[in-house]
């Protein structure tokens, strides 16, 4: 198995400064307002089911646009650009009968977000291609009725198997990473997990693996029940390039638990929250120079390795917080792995 040249790029850009990864995709979409006709483009006319929301399928039939906002985010100061495919995978697509169309979204989502970081990339700042890998749609450790704790919707082989066709055709469209990401139920990422090994033996590519998890409330735990330092001791056996938090939080109250991932992990930490909460009518209010501010004390304080956004977020807020990281250094890798705290006592290192 080789590993690609990109992958010591990616470890000497991360070495020398804070990695910026870009902000939201279906924020930029939303911004486009297009219609149903827009997304079923000349190819899907006559589709016998709505797609207007599949924003997936955007890479076939209106690629220029999601060229184009990768670009406005690499030009904003992004080093790490992710794929158009957050839910293009057969379980998802599933709910617009396009299961079929899976892997040539994520080979050409792959193939367009490739062409947009080679013609950004210099020999100062390299930029990459993270293949985004969603949760899907459904969870495999809990019940969707209430009434029935015990059923379950989809299994781990089935998540394995749609994950599989969707990491290889990440891989061969051109990815630099593999991003499992806004992870709310560990075994969902279990299955990405051990897929992508699968994709990596198949294809004989091994990349880094970034693994993005998310905290679905003030309770501090994911929604199978896991705190961000359980997220970290279940995934660390796929030796991760990065483990982080995205998604459901805005800065201010996504810090705690970065900083519990920071004390415990041995690998590069990773953030992109949301711009703030949603307001009553579901949009983001904080502005790009609000987030960059509650983004730098994360920055001073050498939590973080890689930041960008999530939800809400727009080349804008790239650029501002790409500002405030220039004058920061990265996270430094513990030299050992931190032992699992057996109480509420802060970790101690081993040896």
């Amino acid at each position: 198995m080789k590993s690609l040249p990109s992958r010591a790029l990616l470890e000497k850009a991360a070495n020398e400064r804070i990695l910026i990864i870009d902000g939201a995709m279906g924020t930029m979409i939303q911004q486009h307002k297009l219609g149903e006709s827009h997304y079923r483009g000349e190819r899907f006319q006559d589709h016998s089911k709505d797609v207007k929301g599949n924003n997936d399928l955007l890479v076939l039939t209106q690629p220029a646009i999601i060229e184009e906002i990768h670009g406005k985010y690499l030009r904003a100061g992004a080093d790490i650009i992710e794929t158009n495919t957050f839910n293009a995978q057969r379980i998802s697509m599933a709910d617009y009968h396009m299961e079929d169309l899976s892997y040539e979204i994520n080979f050409e989502a792959a193939r367009l977000a490739r062409r947009a970081a080679d013609k950004y990339t210099t020999a100062e700042r390299p930029c990459f291609v993270a293949g985004a890998v969603g949760p899907t749609n459904r969870t495999a450790s809990i019940s969707p009725k209430v009434s029935d704790p015990g059923f379950r919707n989809v299994d781990f082989d089935e998540l394995r198997i749609a994950y599989k066709e969707q990491v290889l055709a990440l891989v061969r469209g051109g990815s630099d990473i593999i991003l499992i990401e806004t992870v709310f139920d560990t075994l969902n990422a279990k299955a990405a997990g051990f897929a992508t090994l699968e994709a990596f033996d198949e294809t004989g590519i091994e990349l880094p693996i970034m693994i993005s998890g998310t905290i679905t409330d003030r309770s501090g735990r994911t929604l199978s029940g896991q705190t961000a330092e359980a997220f970290w001791y279940s995934l660390r056996h796929l030796k991760p390039f990065s483990i982080g938090l995205n998604c459901a939080l805005g800065a201010e109250l996504m810090r705690p638990y970065i900083a519990e991932l920071a004390h415990v992990a041995n690998v590069r930490i990773s953030a992109y929250p949301n711009a703030g909460l949603p307001n009553a009518m579901g949009e983001y209010d904080e502005g790009p120079h609000d987030m960059a501010c509650k983004i730098e004390p994360w920055l001073a304080d050498g939590l973080v390795n890689i930041v960008g956004g999530c939800c809400g977020s727009t080349p804008d807020h790239i650029a501002h917080i790409a500002s405030h990281a220039k004058h920061h250094k990265p996270r430094p890798l513990p030299k050992v792995e931190p032992r699992m705290r057996l109480s509420g006592l802060e970790p101690f290192v081993a040896g």
